[in-house]
């Protein structure tokens, strides 16, 4: 069998992030087919741990976010060349180290997700860094994948290069009912409140969402993220925890709290405008949520032009007023997106695809 080496990511045992549900799914669905070696940070195993679900770890002792992403990525593509036959990178910040590891005649396939330098939180050196990578690593590489049809269309016109185009599951999450004690803990209703898990940054508009539902005190919002681990986070934070109907909570690990929390909204926000097919969003459209997201061609194209989208502060207070009024068809809505989601974010389709690829 061949051995994939996946590179890029936090490794095993994840979380919740995307790229954590897609290393557990490909590792778990695949590993009658391939053999993985999972690169893993040191922050998430001890040292004494070797493997994890019948999967190879290697213990790298780099963060696998931040700066310190890039010499993680290239210890583990270095490390890689040894072991591999196929080298899965997910992400793009060690990418200036492809040109000598494609020396070595190594199928390399990469996902550089959404456009990682476009994001607000980088200053503007970061930002030409990220971009010059991207270009080395999809310059570099054997095969890429596509996360979104816009991202597709995007490496296609700026690159010149075909990529084949892979989105995410989200079907590991589970529906279900909400308790009379989370209920009584959160002051929330089925069905009457609105719902967001996300990274509390500037480029997934939480200062929009938050500002428009601050004036709209009827109508319940819970959001969870990191609000501690960033200044525009804390900031947040202090501005708009005094109002009653806002819940701003720290990250859930617990998929069942955080499935019962998201099972049971009326709305979910989806403010993400940066990036491809986002995982939390296909995730709560396995869950036949009512989507209302930020419109932008990304989050149209994941949700077939079938949801609710809103471009500013205007329209998303317009939209909870309807929501307060009974005016929207919440149940059509909740149809379209499990609909959608049954068709193309599961994850059997998913690694099925990503099969072909390693294969190819």
């Amino acid at each position: 069998m061949k051995t994939i080496g996946i590179i890029g990511t936090n490794g095993l045992p994840g979380k919740y992030g995307g790229w954590d549900q897609l290393v557990i799914h490909l590792t778990s669905n695949l590993k009658d087919r391939f053999n993985f070696i999972v690169y893993t940070s040191y922050t998430s195993i001890d040292k004494n741990t070797k493997d994890y679900n019948g999967t190879k770890l290697v213990r790298i002792k780099f963060k696998a976010n931040g700066i310190q992403s890039i010499p993680y990525d290239i210890v583990s593509m270095i490390h890689a060349i040894r072991c591999c036959d196929v080298l899965f990178i997910c992400g793009t910040s060690g990418c200036i180290f492809l040109p000598i590891i494609k020396m070595f005649n190594k199928k390399i396939i990469l996902n550089p997700d959404g456009q990682e330098w476009k994001r607000d939180k980088w200053i503007k050196p970061v930002q030409l860094f990220l971009k010059l990578s991207e270009r080395i690593g999809i310059n570099n590489s054997t095969y890429i994948i596509s996360d979104n049809q816009i991202i597709k269309e995007y490496i296609r016109n700026e690159y010149k290069k075909e990529s084949t185009l892979i989105e995410y599951g989200g079907d590991q999450v589970l529906k279900t009912g909400l308790s009379e004690t989370t209920s009584k803990k959160y002051g929330i209703t089925q069905g009457k409140y609105a719902f967001k898990v996300c990274r509390i940054v500037p480029e997934n508009n939480i200062d929009i969402i938050l500002d428009a539902f601050s004036k709209k005190p009827n109508t319940n919002l819970i959001i969870v993220g990191n609000f501690e681990n960033s200044k525009y986070g804390k900031n947040l934070k202090i501005k708009y925890s005094p109002f009653p109907n806002l819940k701003l909570l720290n990250p859930i690990y617990d998929q069942a709290i955080l499935d019962e929390l998201r099972s049971n909204c009326g709305l979910y926000i989806h403010g993400h405008s940066v990036g491809g097919t986002n995982p939390s969003l296909v995730e709560a459209m396995n869950l036949g949520l009512c989507i209302v997201a930020f419109k932008v061609d990304y989050n149209i194209v994941t949700t077939e032009n079938k949801a609710i989208y809103f471009e500013n502060e205007k329209d998303l207070m317009a939209i909870i007023e309807m929501f307060e009024n009974n005016q929207l068809n919440i149940v059509s809505y909740q149809n379209e997106m499990g609909r959608i989601a049954k068709n193309r974010y599961k994850w059997s389709i998913i690694t099925d695809k990503y099969a072909e690829v390693f294969d190819r």
